[in-house]
């Protein structure tokens, strides 16, 4: 069956760095665009990135352009999140999503972005 596992959330102060990781089976990784979404703490849930099957970023919210960065590797299956210059406002659990099928969600990963 599909399976995304998100991993690498935690605790960081403002400005600081994360990477998330996005792992993923049960489908054919390679031939379907995969997403970020975050849910914030008052419940909103927010597109963040899409990658193609190519492995080109479709776009980011502008929330995060320029902080953020999607990137895939398709021999691992594993889809990334390079998060940058953290913020506050960046708190949410962090989902990945395969867009397969009905479309399919991780376990979220929760980061906090906090001094």
């Amino acid at each position: 069956q599909v399976q995304l596992v998100e991993s690498g959330g935690g605790l960081v102060q403002p400005g600081g760095s994360l990477r998330l990781s996005c792992a993923a089976s049960g489908f054919k990784f390679s031939a379907y665009p995969m997403t970020w979404y975050r849910q914030v703490p008052s419940g909103g849930r927010e597109w963040v990135v899409s990658i193609s099957v190519a492995g080109r970023p479709i776009n980011y919210a502008d929330s995060v352009k320029g902080r953020f960065t999607v990137s895939i590797d398709n021999a691992k299956k594993t889809v990334y999140l390079q998060m940058e210059r953290l913020q506050p406002e960046d708190t949410a659990v962090y989902y990945c999503r395969a867009e397969y099928g009905p479309g399919y969600w991780g376990q979220g990963t929760q980061v906090t972005v906090s001094s």
